[in-house]
């Protein structure tokens, strides 16, 4: 059967597609970014899924909801949840409005935050309920991310704080960001953006408060934003670290974070042993093995900047 990406409208949300009709189980994937925003994220869900057997469009359907970065569309789209046989919830904001929308169809997640903290699963090991998956702790590291950017900028430089202040991690990852940059020394500056608008303005107060440095929340805005981010960062010579590797492969000086194509990829070898028959309860959640860091040794010459050997030794990959 033919994948349909859909879109809530205003006004209201439309059904999760009858694909059922088709005979197949149906995955429905909800995201709150978009296709392009995750890139190879989805091609290592299909290889989760195939790798037990189930190829989208033979074996099962898979029905797509992308919030294009809208939180706030993200309890419609997971309100009707008829004929989905599990919900494949990628990120912090639609696990939490998939768990709102049901307690009985499974729920398989792949996020950032903390599943504990936001009320996904009662813990790591032995998740109760509907609910479990994969937290690769994308915001948890963002105090990394800091540690690293320290290495790049002189003793007591301002930092800049890029968030969106839309996105339910928000506040945690300030509170941990302020916390870091007080005990490196640092004083933090946190710049607010959740439209394409807002981030220019964000990018135009860090100018004005001649920060030294940047970190770049994880938020699925900013990853389909990424080149403009990238491209703002350059223009005003702003060192930046950011949530992912993907922002290093359109020209970002520095991204640190657990591998996302892995994350994606157990998310959706999670999904597959549920569409088998496999209860939640044995299924603890997952956590990654190893962080990646990816650095960009063009855009640090372009920045004047040399790259610590310490630094560059860890790096996981470097472009020239």
């Amino acid at each position: 059967m033919r994948r349909r990406e859909f879109v809530t409208l205003v006004g209201g949300a439309a059904a999760w597609p009858l694909a059922a009709r088709a005979q197949q189980p149906v995955i429905g994937f909800l995201n709150d970014g978009s296709s392009d925003a995750i890139g190879s994220r989805l091609p290592a869900f299909r290889e989760g899924l195939s790798e037990l057997g189930y190829v989208e469009g033979q074996s099962v359907a898979i029905e797509f909801r992308w919030a294009e970065g809208r939180y706030d569309r993200l309890p419609a789209m997971a309100a009707d949840h008829r004929q989905v046989t599990v919900i494949a919830a990628s990120a912090t904001p639609s696990a939490v409005a998939a768990k709102g929308a049901t307690s009985t169809i499974p729920i398989i997640f792949a996020l950032g935050g903390d599943p504990v903290k936001f009320g996904l699963v009662k813990s790591l090991a032995r998740p109760d309920g509907n609910v479990t998956g994969i937290n690769f702790f994308t915001n948890a590291v963002g105090q990394k991310r800091l540690g690293l950017l320290h290495e790049l900028v002189a003793k007591g430089a301002v930092i800049g704080f890029l968030i969106n202040p839309s996105n339910p991690n928000t506040t945690r990852d300030t509170e941990e960001a302020q916390a870091a940059a007080e005990q490196l020394g640092h004083k933090l500056i946190t710049v607010k953006a959740s439209t394409v608008a807002e981030i220019d303005t964000a990018f135009a107060t860090l100018v004005q408060a001649n920060v030294a440095g940047l970190v770049v929340d994880a938020d699925a805005f900013f990853n389909a934003r990424r080149v403009q981010i990238v491209t703002l960062a350059a223009r005003h010579g702003i060192p930046a670290i950011h949530p992912s590797s993907e922002f290093v492969a359109v020209g970002g000086l520095i991204g640190y974070a657990s591998s996302l194509p892995d994350a994606y990829r157990s998310m959706g070898n999670y999904t597959a042993r549920v569409l088998k028959g496999a209860k939640l309860a044995d299924l603890p959640v997952l956590q990654p093995t190893k962080l990646e860091l990816a650095i960009n040794l063009s855009t640090a010459r372009a920045l004047g900047l040399t790259i610590p050997p310490g630094v560059l030794a860890i790096a996981d990959e470097v472009i020239e």
